[in-house]
């Protein structure tokens, strides 16, 4: 079985071929009659697919021109289920297995409402009750833990958005164009990005594997990176982790401070550059252990430097490459076997996986 890294490893692979047949994955899926009268998305998922939404939903937002919700499907499913002409309806599931979009889907399948299944498993039982799959384009994953599915899922919803956007006349020719070419920009850099953060990951990994809690800080994109954090690290290594978007912090989590808490913010030099600057001088007061992720680091030594420039709208496509590298890291120190679940009677019990 591949672990974690593996998949990271992958994630050039994965972009370059998704890029490659865009055309084929959505062209067919969308088209203006399709999206005649569409006012706004609404994403269901949950987990690192909820992670991967919230690191695609800005730029999504600037792409389509239309707001953008993302509901957890549990809850949508069973209380606020509610069906919109206007609304186009997108759902993922990355292996297919989760048993909240399944049954959310077939909600709408059994009410005659069109809903479209992101996913990457053509034998899943999401594929099999969905009459309107869309491909990830890649591989299914086979380590538990996604990393490389998480990206791609991101990669995926900006280009659907991308394609959206142009039917709907709010996304010019050029401009998408122009995107592409930073994503490809982008795709190109990862090896470099795997390097540094590596190299970071390694020179830090005392302070990290001492850490009895992780905190992670994002903003706009990189907020779904911050919360893809606190999943990854909660779940392959088993410690305390939160991922909080940088405002959400700042109105009360800040004052469950402790002086040993790793805080790493993972900023990619947008609008609020400044706020966390700001926010990092005051908890350095406190507590030492503060890092930065940057996309271009122009600061402090001990932060990790990217060296990738482009629209911060882009950043989730590469920032949560060292954000799974640690998790990985940590989980192999603190003796973790990710290949075999840590309660394998969960979801025989739960039937939260089908």
């Amino acid at each position: 079985m591949k672990s974690i890294k593996d998949y990271v490893n992958l994630e050039q692979k994965f972009y370059n071929d998704v890029l490659e047949n865009k055309d084929s994955l959505y062209s067919d899926q969308f088209d203006k009659t399709i999206l005649h009268n569409i006012s706004n998305i609404v994403i269901f998922a949950t987990g690192s697919s909820s992670n991967a939404a919230y690191s695609a939903l800005p730029f999504m937002s600037k792409t389509t021109g239309l707001p953008i919700y993302i509901e957890e499907p549990s809850i949508a499913a069973n209380y606020l289920l509610n069906f919109n002409d206007d609304t186009l309806y997108l759902a993922i599931t990355q292996g297919g297995h989760s048993y909240s979009i399944i049954d959310l889907v077939e909600k709408f399948e059994k009410n005659g409402k069109k809903i479209f299944t992101l996913t990457s498993d053509e034998n899943s039982p999401a594929y099999k009750v969905s009459d309107h799959v869309l491909s990830m384009g890649m591989p299914v994953e086979e380590m538990p833990y996604v990393s490389a599915g998480y990206s791609v899922a991101i990669l995926d919803l900006m280009l659907i958005s991308m394609k959206i956007g142009n039917i709907l006349g709010n996304l010019s020719d050029k401009v998408e164009q122009d995107f592409l070419a930073d994503i490809k920009g982008i795709t190109s850099k990862i090896p470099d990005v795997i390097n540094r953060s590596d190299s970071w990951i390694n020179e830090n990994i005392d302070v990290f594997n001492k850490a009895k809690r992780i905190v992670w800080i994002g903003y706009g994109a990189t907020y779904g990176v911050a919360r893809e954090g606190e999943t990854k690290v909660t779940e392959t290594v088993r410690i305390s982790s939160w991922g909080k978007e940088l405002e959400e912090y700042m109105h009360g989590p800040y004052l469950g401070l402790h002086n040993d808490d790793v805080i790493i913010f993972i900023d990619p030099n947008g609008v609020l550059e400044d706020r966390v600057n700001r926010l990092q001088k005051f908890l350095s007061l406190y507590d030492e252990n503060v890092y930065t992720i940057n996309s271009v680091n122009k600061y402090h030594r001990k932060d990790l430097d990217l060296d990738v420039t482009c629209n911060e709208l882009l950043a989730s496509l590469y920032m949560t490459i060292p954000v799974h590298l640690l998790s990985f890291k940590l989980s192999q120190l603190k003796g973790n076997d990710l290949e075999k679940s840590a309660y394998p009677e969960f979801d025989k019990i739960t039937a939260s996986k089908i």
